[in-house]
């Protein structure tokens, strides 16, 4: 498999030969550069959302009409998109699983919010939410925006990633510290990649803490376009 960043929280996962982008953030990302949002995406199959906020959904409408591909996600944001916005989407929600072309993702709990602007104030469609991503005996936990839950136990002993992409900026999520704390105390992971961090000057910028707080595991700071083969 593999893994690239686009920058802040929007991955490309290249797992059981489908593509899978999540929260693909391209225009305003001031970690991607304009010429590198085809290379980011070209063939996608489907889209992951892990909730409504900018920073997440930015692209995601005019991705999936031009990529033709469907949006998956949590069932009030997918209904809202696909009866207001007439694209595919796969709507499901916490605890299910779905099957995308041989890859099973499961909807998890986060705890953070969910909202978008519109012309009457906040939208709040659904809820926020993360996932684990399983192929062939392979887990991967993506957090989406959250904070520490003892919820993260219940992940571990039924579904036992072994690669942890988990926020860890602060100010809007967990921190470095929070997420080492998270990882060292209810998983088990081989690898941890930090992602909602370096974005903007608010958002810790190193993950050195991280690192030091998980000896034994693979914490990689990832650059953006370049992929992690794992």
């Amino acid at each position: 498999m593999k893994i690239t960043w686009l920058g802040h929280s929007s991955f490309r996962i290249e797992i059981g030969g489908q593509i899978l982008l999540i929260d693909p953030w391209l225009n305003g990302n001031p970690m991607l550069a304009e010429d590198q949002h085809d290379v980011a995406v070209a063939g996608a199959t489907h889209i992951l959302q892990t909730h409504a906020h900018f920073d997440h959904v930015a692209d995601t409408l005019a991705l999936a009409r031009k990529l033709e591909i469907p949006v998956v996600g949590q069932y009030d944001l997918m209904a809202h998109w696909e009866e207001h916005e007439k694209i595919a989407t796969v709507g499901f929600n916490k605890g299910g699983t779905v099957d995308i072309g041989g890859v099973n993702v499961t909807m998890v709990h986060a705890v953070h919010s969910s909202s978008f602007s519109s012309p009457g104030g906040p939208n709040v469609p659904g809820t926020e939410c993360g996932y684990m991503i399983e192929h062939a005996g392979r887990t991967i936990y993506v957090s989406g925006d959250t904070d520490v839950m003892a919820d993260m136990k219940v992940f571990n002993d039924l579904h036992a990633p072994e690669i942890g992409i988990l926020c860890a900026g602060g100010h809007f999520t967990m921190d470095m510290r929070r997420a080492a704390y998270a990882a060292r105390t209810f998983f088990d992971f081989k690898t941890v990649i930090p992602c909602h961090y370096r974005t903007f000057p608010i958002l810790e910028q190193s993950a050195a803490a991280l690192a030091e707080a998980l000896p034994g595991v693979d914490v990689i700071e990832p650059q953006v376009m370049e992929a992690i083969d794992l």
